[in-house]
């Protein structure tokens, strides 16, 4: 790769950087008074102290945002769920928290949840269709919480991918050949292509294997910052 082609994927790959860690940026607050309310060993009503800072998280990129607690974290409740969507006003998503209910959403056993929960680390899930919500290709920001050490729950940011694809996509194109934004399980976020609409799986190229082995790049493929996207670029 030449020195300018090698320049235009560093901006590339910089600016994915920049927008993700932007969209992690508005959820600290949020993780800090999550963290601060969890202390507490609150009810599930006190969950409403943390609204303030999850509505000021919503804008820009940023659709929905909120917190996801662990089982059995409330002092009254086996699950809790504080979250908001941007609008004016915002307005408050309800879900069903009763597992005897034939709507009940075992959240627990999301990606967004699990993988924040079982690896101690912030997580990107997507793009996927939120069919509770939007019924749009979403990307979810989450962020582990803790209390005492042991995980507490999640908070999280929603970001519909039409959005993060408009932000990105003039540099994806001045790169003058085929490249896309991939989640680590190889799959598409974002590309310059109608050969690779969002949500196709990428099969040239073993993503996942690659990113588990931990390379900061290979051939045609570079990590975005810290975050777990993929920056795929043609021959």
């Amino acid at each position: 790769m030449n020195d300018t082609r090698t320049h235009a994927v560093d901006e590339v790959a910089e600016q994915v950087s920049a927008l993700v860690e932007g969209v992690f940026g508005r959820l600290e607050p949020v993780l800090a008074a999550a963290e601060s309310v969890l202390a507490d060993d609150p009810a599930a009503a006190a969950l409403h102290r943390i609204r303030p800072q999850v509505t000021e998280a919503l804008g820009g990129l940023v659709i929905g945002a909120g917190f996801v607690s662990a089982p059995g974290v409330l002092a009254d409740s086996e699950f809790g769920f504080e979250w908001w969507t941007a609008g004016s006003p915002p307005s408050q998503l309800f879900i069903s928290l009763d597992p005897a209910a034939e709507n009940f959403l075992d959240y627990t056993r999301q990606s967004w949840f699990t993988v924040p929960r079982d690896t101690g680390r912030r997580h990107i899930n997507g793009p996927y269709v939120d069919y509770l919500c939007t019924d749009e290709y979403t990307l979810t920001f989450t962020i582990p919480v803790f209390r005492a050490g042991a995980f507490a729950g999640v908070v999280g940011a929603d970001v519909y991918v039409r959005e993060f694809e408009r932000a990105v996509r003039p540099r994806l194109r001045s790169l003058g050949r085929e490249a896309a934004l991939l989640n680590a399980q190889g799959r598409v976020i974002v590309s310059n292509s109608v050969r690779q609409p969002t949500g196709s799986l990428v099969r040239e190229a073993d993503v996942p294997a690659w990113w588990s082995a931990g390379a900061e790049s290979g051939p045609g493929l570079r990590r975005c910052g810290d975050s777990p996207i993929v920056l795929a670029t043609g021959a």
